[in-house]
């Protein structure tokens, strides 16, 4: 019954380093992005930016 009220499900935790080390690597790439002369295609990072912040936070 506690596991249902809090919603933690301590056999499903899931390593989510990837997920964080993919995000931070999606953040260089989106100011590496944003540096270089080709800034107008800074829109093609953001979709991996928010996907992998929000793998890693679990939330999806």
């Amino acid at each position: 019954m506690l596991k249902f009220i809090t919603g933690m499900d301590t056999a499903n935790n899931k390593s989510k380093g990837l997920y964080w080390i993919l995000f931070l690597l999606s953040v260089v790439a989106f100011f590496v992005v944003y540096a270089s002369p080709a800034g107008n295609f800074i829109t093609l990072t953001i979709p991996f930016v928010g996907f992998f912040f929000v793998k890693a936070l679990d939330i999806i």
